[in-house]
């Protein structure tokens, strides 16, 4: 089920091999399909290898790659054709005679488009290749006072502009993923359940695709959904502050808390795909009612509508959803910072509320760090110190099992950065789906 979704791991994960499968390099020449698949295969290879090592010499990626340096330089120079890599400088170290001249990763043709759905506002966001933003939008919105279909309307609206800034900057979109705070039906692109804004079995993916019909004809790429902390957690593992770390929990402090968990290199995903659903642990059977209709979980202890309900009045404009998120947050922080005694004390609420959740996860999975993400990010400096003191006395190993905590550099854009990183994996599977250049200025 989380194929699609694991193969960003595999794209960035440095133990991962990159030498070609027995099985591609015995396929048998005579089949003109099976050299097309080989083909196709080793573009692949060479691009992925290109974008997780960096610059290197038709003659290093051979040695690399195992491929010999004729397939190289041919695959190169489709590369090129394609707008996907460039010839860079001269590589000189450790060679001797005429230096070989570098290739690296260019990927600026083509554009991952990275969708979020959360209780207060949408998110689209447009990565290249090298992970370089060329678009980004936030806009306030009260999800969970609206209709599904409504929302869906407004999340088009806001795609379509990402597609449009696309158009507009010569960039080819190849996906699109929503990341969305719910029990997702990953296959079916359908939201099964989703507390915090009330929807069940809503089929978004098939709205999303109706209502950008359009778009996509003129553009066709796949629309997908995960949820919103998986895919906060694969955007921190691809580019954030712990890239690469092999075992990472992922905690996205929003209205509720998402979790997403890399275990050995490898999106925990379960066995229906509904993993990751920790701010649901029950710490308190007597506390708040929560959205998924028990009593006591943990996002509603840590959760920023907690944090809210302890720091201030529900008329207070930190509560005003039509305002921007970060603004809220700033708002918070400047009172923490000139000493404001009830913000202060929720924040060394929720720190230690947090610091209990975290022992349990860290308890169970040993992770090497534990990245705090969302409105945590923001308010860390607050949050950190009566956490790590609930882990140091909850936590069952010596010197909380050798984890640490990290606040996200991602802040509350890990969730669509790990959409669009996702949805670029269509062209590191298979870069002949950008035409070549010489075919795209004919048709222009």
């Amino acid at each position: 089920m989380f194929e699609w979704l694991d193969s960003l791991i595999r794209q960035t994960n440095p133990a991962v091999s990159v030498h070609p499968s027995p099985a591609l390099r015995s396929l048998p020449t005579s089949q003109p399909a099976d050299q097309a698949a080989v083909r196709r295969s080793n573009l692949a290879l060479v691009l992925r290898h290109l974008g997780a090592r960096g610059s290197r010499s038709r003659a290093g990626i051979a040695a690399d790659t195992g491929l010999n340096k004729a397939t190289v330089s041919s695959l190169v120079a489709e590369l090129v054709e394609r707008g996907l890599v460039r010839e860079g400088e001269p590589h000189r170290a450790g060679s001797v005679g005429r230096p070989g001249r570098g290739v690296e990763l260019d990927g600026r043709r083509v554009g991952g488009i990275g969708v979020e759905i959360n209780v207060d506002y949408l998110t689209a966001l447009v990565l290249d290749l090298t992970k370089t933003v060329l678009f980004e939008q936030r806009v306030a919105l009260d999800v969970q006072a609206l209709p599904p279909e409504e929302v869906l309307d407004a999340v088009a609206e806001l795609t379509s502009r990402a597609v449009r800034e696309c158009a507009r900057r010569g960039v080819l979109p190849v996906g699109v993923t929503i990341a969305i705070p719910a029990l997702v039906d990953v296959e079916g692109g359908v939201v099964a359940f989703a507390p915090n804004l009330h929807w069940r079995d809503v089929p978004v993916v098939r709205g999303m695709t109706d209502r950008l019909a359009g778009l996509l004809a003129r553009y066709p790429m796949p629309v997908r959904m995960a949820n919103d902390a998986n895919l906060g957690a694969l955007g921190e593992y691809a580019m954030g502050g712990v890239a690469g770390t092999p075992d990472l929990v992922y905690l996205a402090g929003e209205i509720g808390v998402g979790g997403g968990v890399i275990v050995g290199g490898r999106l925990l995903g379960g066995a229906e795909g509904f993993s990751g659903e920790i701010g649901h642990i029950q710490l308190d059977p007597a506390g708040p009612d929560c959205g998924c209709g028990r009593r006591g979980c943990w996002e509603t202890l840590v959760g920023m509508a907690g944090m809210l309900r302890l720091a201030a009045d529900a008329d207070d404009p930190v509560s005003d959803p039509s305002l921007d998120l970060e603004q809220r947050m700033d708002m918070i922080r400047r009172r923490a910072e000139t000493g404001d005694r009830r913000t202060l004390d929720a924040l060394g609420k929720v720190g230690a509320g947090l610091g209990v959740g975290a022992s349990i996860l860290i308890n169970v999975f040993n992770p090497g760090v534990v990245v705090l993400g969302g409105y945590f990010a923001s308010l860390g400096p607050f949050l950190l110190g009566p956490m790590t003191a609930e882990l140091r006395a909850r936590v069952i190993a010596p010197d909380i099992g050798g984890c640490r905590v990290e606040l996200s550099r991602l802040g509350f854009a890990a969730a669509s950065r790990g959409g669009a990183n996702v949805a670029l994996e269509a062209v590191l599977d298979d870069p002949a789906l950008v035409p070549l250049l010489s075919a795209a200025r004919s048709s222009g």
